[in-house]
């Protein structure tokens, strides 16, 4: 389960921002997870909460967002949403496209408590 090793760089990046920021805790930690990211949401939030204890973020509310497959198709130039993972472009029907949105996972904002 990879989720663990996310949450402890995750954790990290936390305090480290918590601390350039002469904070005291992080209250609310909010992360955009791509729908083909390969990071479990759920998975990932039992790893935040087992391993937050006797961190910054140990009261902290953790919040994950959904972030949709968005892509640019190659031939026509239009993005478009991926919807069940069909993806071909809805407006010429290409399979030339790259992907823009949804691989990914990322800190999106962080509330610390000063």
């Amino acid at each position: 389960m990879h989720e663990f090793s996310i949450v402890q760089s995750l954790l990290e990046l936390i305090e480290k921002n918590v601390k350039e920021n002469n904070g005291k805790a992080a209250s609310k930690v909010v992360v955009e997870i791509g729908k083909i990211s390969g990071v479990e949401p759920h998975l990932l939030e039992m790893a935040f909460n087992t391993f937050k204890e006797n961190t910054v973020a140990h009261n902290a509310e953790f919040i994950i967002e959904i972030q949709e497959v968005v892509c640019l198709c190659r031939n026509c130039n239009s993005e478009f949403s991926v919807e069940n993972y069909n993806f071909i472009c809805p407006y010429c029907r290409s399979l030339d496209f790259h992907i823009i949105k949804g691989r990914d996972m990322f800190l999106k904002s962080l509330e610390v408590e000063l």
